[in-house]
């Protein structure tokens, strides 16, 4: 294998594919990137048999071939060389790379011990603008949490329909849904369990790249893919496997009623819960006296240890007055996942799952579970 790039190229291609060859003690080849050289393309595979990562740039191909080399190693020495074409060819077990004055030579391992990433079909597929889907899920993805005993929760629910996207994902305590409204060209309902890793590689890998992303449905695998700007040929593939099993029956604990609803400044409110949350207990409690008459949500928060906190909030508010605990991290990152410069929060009891959503924007949710203070 003979095959001149741009370092910079390279830089960039290595970069997104080594963040999945994580160190592996029981599978070491998991800890290599496999470096193919085809026809007009140089292609790098990493994987960690969960998530399979492929990229693709032109480059100038003299002799095809193929060679497994570490990947922390191979990505290091490419950052410290100067800018410019360097020239990488395989001699033997051993792969040499020139650029300017540099010189190295990595030894490297046989293709053949490389796990092959899983095949997806392309039958069927949607087109979506790539910044919206990483946006929406970067509104969810890290509400979900392991479970062992729960493994379903540990992922991140799709459901594809013809008018709309849904992703939702909840730890038990909380919940969040965001809708992408948008004219799909399936054929039927698609609906999978990701895992969370993948859901985060996902908005780090494609969350800056302008144009589509394309997604394609298997039935237990799922692979995105943006394509090259230069030619008719994908960029990159990352291929997830999925979570099996049925994901709980969300909507049956969204409230459709309220009994108090309160329309706040996002930033006032996240401002007094985050020092308020300065003063909680042990069990991260923060209290909410909300009073329609007063038109003021008052915050209070105590620990024997450091004192306490109150503060008041204006802000529209309707329906009967309430005294309502939430864990303060619960509360902040809902807000937080908040773009508006409003913020509506529905309540229903002291007991009841509780709402919060964006002024302006049906599209986003975010249940969370009040803490019982009985």
């Amino acid at each position: 294998m003979k095959i001149t790039i741009l370092k910079e190229k390279l830089k960039e291609g290595i970069n997104i594919v080594e963040r999945i060859a994580q160190k592996s003690l029981t599978l070491p080849i998991l800890n290599n990137v496999l470096l193919k050289g085809e026809k007009t393309f140089i292609s790098l595979i990493t994987t960690n048999l969960e998530i399979g990562l492929q990229w693709w740039s032109l480059a100038k191909i003299e002799k095809e071939g193929e060679i497994i080399i570490p990947a922390r190693l191979f990505s290091s020495f490419i950052n410290f060389l100067p800018e410019g074409p360097l020239e990488i060819e395989t001699d033997g077990s051993f792969l040499n790379i020139k650029s300017g004055e540099y010189r190295s030579r990595i030894k490297g391992f046989s293709p053949e011990e490389f796990p092959l990433l899983p095949q997806v079909g392309q039958e069927e597929k949607v087109e979506l603008d790539s910044q919206v889907f990483c946006q929406a899920l970067s509104q969810v993805f890290d509400i979900a949490s392991p479970s062992l005993a729960r493994p379903e929760i540990s992922g991140i629910f799709f459901h594809f329909q013809k008018e709309q996207i849904k992703i939702v994902a909840t730890d038990s305590f909380r919940l969040g849904e965001k809708k992408i409204f948008s004219q799909l060209p399936l054929t039927k309902e698609y609906s999978f369990i990701l895992p969370q890793l993948t859901a985060r590689e996902i908005v780090n890998v494609f969350s800056e790249k302008e144009g589509d992303l394309r997604i394609y449905f298997s039935p237990n695998q799922v692979l995105f893919e943006s394509m090259l700007s230069e030619t008719d040929h994908p960029q990159i593939h990352l291929i997830s496997r999925l979570i099996e099993g049925d994901f709980p029956d969300y909507q049956a604990i969204v409230p459709k009623k309220y009994e108090t609803q309160i329309v706040l400044s996002k930033n006032e409110f996240l401002n007094q819960i985050k020092s308020a949350s300065l003063f909680s207990g042990k069990i991260s409690e923060v209290k909410l006296n909300i009073s329609s008459q007063k038109g003021k949500v008052e915050i209070f928060s105590q620990n024997p240890d450091l004192g306490e906190y109150q503060s008041a909030l204006s802000g529209k508010i309707k329906g009967k007055a309430l005294s309502v605990s939430f864990n303060h991290r619960f509360l902040i990152d809902g807000l937080l996942k908040i773009k508006s410069p409003e913020v509506i929060f529905e309540l229903t009891s002291e007991e009841e799952p509780a709402v919060l959503k964006p002024v302006g924007d049906e599209g986003y949710l975010y249940v969370v579970m009040p803490i019982k203070t009985s």
